[in-house]
């Protein structure tokens, strides 16, 4: 499953650095499919395609955000979510919402970071 990050954010920013898939953003800035991975155009569900550096949409005006489609959980970088390890107030929590087996993290990982 995703990480997620919780109304208790204090915006600290502590999270940010740690993320090796450059998935954590600050509220309010807008992300983009590139940013810290090999992905130069990415297809959505509905079918589109769009440009890995073209600005997406913020998920949060308020708080640091996650972009889910984003996050491996560290799988195959760390033993675990380093944004929760750092997390000084424990507000970067599973996401219930994004449930993924191991094997699905690890695919993720390969497909972000162009691995075979």
């Amino acid at each position: 499953m995703a990480i997620i990050i919780t109304d208790e954010c204090i915006n600290c920013g502590a999270c940010e650095p740690e993320c090796p898939n450059t998935a954590i953003y600050e509220g309010g800035v807008e992300w983009t499919w590139g940013g810290g991975t090999k992905l130069t155009q990415v297809e959505l569900e509905d079918g589109s395609v769009v440009d890995s550096k073209d600005k997406q949409e913020p998920f949060s005006d308020e708080f640091y955000y996650i972009v889910s489609m984003k996050c491996t959980e560290c799988t195959g970088f760390h033993e675990e979510p380093q944004c929760a390890a750092v997390c000084p107030v424990d507000c970067c929590v599973p996401d219930p919402d994004y449930e993924e087996e191991l094997k699905v993290l690890q695919e993720k990982k390969a497909w972000l970071h162009g691995e075979g």
